[in-house]
This record gives structure tokens, C-alpha cells and sequence, in this order.
């Protein structure tokens, strides 16, 4: 056993003993130690509920002949942590819980890990840690949320954060915002949409890191303790069998979750993570291969942002594996491939099928013939840009328009609450890129307030920034190489034609490529942002948006 290392022999007497202090008796210390990492907080209501999710993980360990050993790690609620400096420090936290994590495995030898996260960037950085310290290792996160419900209607976050816009142009009172605000996050769990935790949680189920149900099986359902159980339990199985995360995450594994994705209609932050996850197992995962599965997977489900199911919907319609099934009758998933559930994926999804076929559709009624996701390039993004297709208004899949351009979200922000934008705009939010921002700050303040005011239909936004997964409308984002780094973002000026054709993956500023260069010869890089601390570390590090926005030192080994 790894563990044989800290517990083992004469030598280890002093070990033995530090342990025994915590209460440790040589019958457990005998047992495989299996790692349990915990990012239970009181601040972020997917997590708020974990210490219970630990527990149960930790008595099915026990069942199954292990001793847990728990310990924590940081998250950050981007929700909570948007509009404002705490959103710039989101993403940069998920290489800080990569790091921990794979000091406390490093550390401690333990003979496994039980990983329990929920939200945003907890979930990547420890399936990152988990490929990159690769001992056996399992899955299970805290749950979605259940939907709201208001007059009838479901509703969530992103009916919140769209209210706000509403209210600003007196299409909604502050009595109804009020409601909407007491109303739409009604249990924990992670916000009840496709959007970035949700659909993170989705994918890793279907690269087969976590058991079947992981994905959709709500945070307040007796049936996520039960999973939790059985994950604790199957950690012992994969220690038994020495099967660890690099035989299970492998480049057909990143195909069947890219296929998934697309049919969900993911979040666009997934464009980020997941290539940062393979980068870890030594996996080339760049955003021709995101494209190529789009253009072959069709988008079966519309759930919010891009429509009015929620994640209990789906789950009720027969979860990941009926995903997984259908897109089987197209030859889309490679089902000869190893899972933790000790299964592979053609055994889990035998037999599986969809429940609701409104919620999850069947290939003959599938909402387009492509993914929910597409790879836009051109002058403009000259190694790539991001937009969630399924989510834009088929009046603006191809728009051109004048540029109004902002040096920052918050600039941005008020020129739409000021009402300031105007049909056929194209927004334009620059040096918010990983490097720029620092940090690469979600805008759905922005995307949600131009919906709010009823131009979504109308207006296109554009930034070198990211998205939460619960924007909607014509939002492209991760424009690369961005503004800080010099991109041609850099050098757009109000008036200027922006170009977008997103069925033809086009994203252009009508000028000569002379003109392009004359500017970018003009242009001088802005001072940092921020001068000191993890961010000004974090800025000096940090890679493209189209390589993931990783670390650049892990690109050498």
C-alpha cells in the first residue's frame, strides 16, 4: 500500500504515534487510508451541504474496509463573486486547489482519493489534481439546486440577474425583483441549469470520473447521500485493482464527454477547463477538436439558460447515460472505455433510454444538427473564440454591427443600465482577458442586464473575458490572443464593423489587414491591473484562453 510509507515499520514509530494523537487506532492504520477531499464552505450554497456528502463517502469507506482521512479545500461561488473584484480571483483559484490538493496527496501517500466538490472551478481543479497525482481516484459533487418557482413558472439565478436589467428599464418593480430574488435558489446545491458546475459535473460523469447519476441527481434527494456511499465504497474497488485516473481519462474518454457536451448545450467556461484537465494526462485537447465534434453532434436538450428545463428535469428524463445512449445510435461514444464505476461505458449505458422526450430529444427531433457550442475565428480572433450557439437567437447567428467599445465590464455595465446601447451594437469588453483582467472575469452582469432590457435579440457582446454558463444571446467570448497580449481586440475602435457568421464560425472586423497592423504598431500594453499579491503572480503565468488559461510552466515536463 502507498500509505505503508507514513505508517509502516520501526522507523515509522514517530508517524504512528502523531496519528494516534488524532485517535487513529492500529486497526485503522492497518487499512488502506483513502484521502477525502472536502471543499465544504459557508459560502457557497452548492457546498453549504458537503460535510454531509463527506460523511456519507466516509461510511461507505469504512464499509468497503478503507479509513477516510478528511481534509479541506478553498472554492469560490462565482455568483456571489461577480460584478465586483472578487470575480478575478474565480478562475485563478482553480489552479491554487490543484496545487493543495496535489500537496496534501504528495504529502500524505494516501492509497486513494475520494474527491468532493461542487461548483465552477472546484470541479476541474480536482479532476486536474487527480490526473496529475494519479492514484485511484472517484468523483462525487454535492448536487444541483432545485428550480424555483414564481407565478407558475420555473425559474433560477439567471432569472435574478436578468430581473436586474428589467428593473433598471421599469419592465419589472422592485417588489417583483424582490420575489424573484426570495424565490429563486430555493434549496443548496449548485444553480439549477446547464450552467458552468452543472455542466462540469455532467462531463465528468461522462469521461468516467464519477458514478452514473453524478451529473444530475439533485443536492437534496436521499439518492445523492446513497451515491455518495456507493462512492466511498467504490474507491476501494479501484484501490484494489490499482485502476487509476489516466487509464480511465483518455483521449476517446475527452470525445464522449466533448459529444455530451455538445448535446447538452454546456456551458462555454467547459472550453476552459476541460483542455486544462487533459493538459494534465498529457492530452492535447485544442479547439479544432472542440469544433469538429460540434459539427457532428446534435444539440438534443435546451435546458437553461437556453431553455425552461432544469437539471431535476433532465435527471427525471433519464439523466447522462439516456444522453449517452442516444447519441450511441450515431456512433458518437466510444463505449469500450474503462469507468470508475468499474463498468465500461457500453455496459452503464445498456438498456438506457429517454424518458422525456422533450427534455432530452431523440436524434430525429433534435434542435440543430450541430453542437451547442462553436469555435468562431478570424481577423479578430485569430487563435480562436467561444459562443454557446444553442443559446443565441437564430436573428443573430449572422450580425454584423458598430463597435462600442469598453475598457473594462464595469465601464460596460452602466452604458447598458444608462440605456446607452443601442440596436444592432456590438459591445465590446477588452482586457479581461486571463492576463488583462487579471484573471478573466465572468460577465454575466453584462450579458444578463442587455437581456434584461430586451436586446438580446439585437445586440452582440463580445470580450476577451468569459461567460458565466447562464448568459445567453449572441455573447462571445475567450477572443484569443487577447487585448493585454496584444491582440487585434486591442486596436478596435467605436464604429467599427464587427463582423459575426457563427453557422460559418466567422468572428471579423471589417478593416484591411494593413490597416490591422498599422494600429497594433500604434499600440502600447496597458500596465497590470493589479501590482501585487496571487494575481500579479498569477498574471505573469498565465496562458491564452485558447490553451486553457493554465499555468505556462506546466506546458514543459
Amino acid at each position: 500500500m502507498r500509505s505503508d510509507q507514513m505508517k509502516k515499520g520501526i522507523e515509522r514509530a514517530p508517524h504512528r504515534c502523531l496519528f494516534k494523537a488524532m485517535g487513529y487506532t492500529d486497526e485503522e492504520l492497518a487499512k488502506p487510508i483513502i484521502g477525502v477531499v472536502n471543499s465544504a464552505s459557508e459560502l457557497i450554497p452548492g457546498h453549504i451541504h458537503l460535510d454531509r456528502i463527506a460523511q456519507a463517502v466516509k461510511e461507505g469507506v469504512r464499509m468497503a474496509g478503507g479509513t477516510p482521512m478528511e481534509f479541506p479545500a478553498i472554492g469560490i461561488c462565482d455568483g456571489i463573486a461577480m460584478n465586483h473584484l472578487g470575480m478575478k480571483y474565480s478562475l485563478p483559484s482553480r489552479e491554487l486547489i490543484a496545487d493543495s490538493i496535489e500537496i496534501m496527496a504528495k504529502a500524505y501517500p494516501f492509497d486513494g482519493l475520494v474527491l468532493i466538490p461542487n461548483c465552477d472551478k472546484i470541479v476541474p481543479a480536482m479532476l486536474m489534481a487527480a490526473l496529475r497525482v494519479n492514484i485511484p481516484a472517484i468523483l462525487i459533487s454535492g448536487g444541483p439546486m432545485l428550480a424555483g418557482y414564481l407565478k407558475g413558472q420555473s425559474i433560477d439565478l439567471i432569472s435574478v440577474f436578468e430581473g436586474v436589467g428589467k428593473t433598471a428599464v421599469n419592465k419589472l418593480s422592485l417588489e417583483d425583483l424582490k420575489m424573484l430574488e426570495e424565490e429563486a435558489c430555493p434549496t443548496c446545491g449548485c444553480c439549477a441549469g446547464m450552467f458552468t458546475a452543472n455542466s462540469m459535473n455532467c462531463l465528468t460523469e461522462a469521461l468516467g470520473m464519477a458514478l452514473p447519476g453524478n451529473g444530475t441527481i439533485s443536492a437534496v434527494s436521499a439518492k445523492r447521500i446513497r451515491l455518495a456511499k456507493k462512492s466511498g465504497m467504490q474507491i476501494m474497488e479501484l484501490v484494489r485493482k490499482e485502476i487509476k485516473p489516466r487509464q480511465i481519462v483518455t483521449p476517446e474518454a475527452f470525445e464522449n464527454a466533448l459529444a455530451v457536451e455538445m448535446a447538452l448545450g454546456s456551458s462555454t467556461n467547459t472550453v476552459l477547463h476541460l483542455p486544462a484537465i487533459a493538459r494534465e494526462a498529457g492530452i492535447e485537447l485544442n479547439l479544432e477538436i472542440f469544433d469538429r465534434i460540434s459539427k457532428r453532434t446534435p444539440n438534443l436538450c435546451h435546458l437553461s439558460p437556453a431553455g425552461r428545463y432544469h437539471l431535476e428535469d433532465l435527471e427525471r428524463a433519464g439523466g447522462i447515460l439516456a444522453v449517452m445512449s442516444e447519441l450511441d445510435k450515431k456512433g458518437l461514444i466510444h463505449k469500450n472505455l474503462l469507468t470508475v464505476s468499474g463498468k465500461k461505458v457500453g455496459e452503464n449505458i445498456r438498456n438506457k433510454r429517454i424518458l422525456d422526450e422533450e427534455v432530452i430529444r431523440p436524434l430525429n427531433r433534435a434542435y440543430s444538427k450541430e453542437g451547442g457550442i462553436a469555435i468562431l475565428k478570424g481577423n479578430l480572433a485569430p487563435e480562436g473564440a467561444v459562443v454557446k450557439q444553442s443559446a443565441v437567437d437564430k436573428k443573430m447567428l449572422i450580425h454584423q454591427g458598430k463597435a462600442r467599445v469598453f475598457d473594462s465590464e464595469n465601464e460596460a455595465m452602466q452604458a447598458i443600465i444608462n440605456k446607452e446601447i443601442k440596436k444592432g451594437d456590438v459591445v465590446v469588453i477588452r482586457y479581461e482577458g486571463p492576463k488583462g483582467g487579471p484573471g478573466m472575469q465572468e460577465m454575466l452582469s453584462p450579458t444578463s442586464a442587455i437581456v434584461g432590457v430586451g436586446l438580446d435579440k439585437d445586440v452582440a457582446l463580445l470580450t476577451d473575458g468569459r461567460f458565466s454558463g447562464g448568459t445567453r444571446g449572441a455573447a462571445i467570448g475567450h477572443i484569443s490572443p487577447e487585448a493585454a497580449e496584444g491582440g487585434p481586440i486591442a486596436i478596435v475602435e467605436d464604429g467599427d464593423v464587427i463582423e459575426i457568421d457563427i453557422p460559418g464560425r466567422q468572428l471579423n472586423i471589417r478593416l484591411s489587414q494593413e490597416e490591422i497592423e498599422s494600429r497594433l504598431a500604434r499600440w502600447k500594453p496597458p500596465a497590470l491591473k493589479i501590482k501585487d499579491g496571487y494575481l500579479f503572480r498569477y498574471a505573469q503565468q498565465v496562458s491564452s484562453a485558447a490553451e486553457g488559461a493554465v499555468f505556462k510552466q506546466n506546458f514543459s515536463r
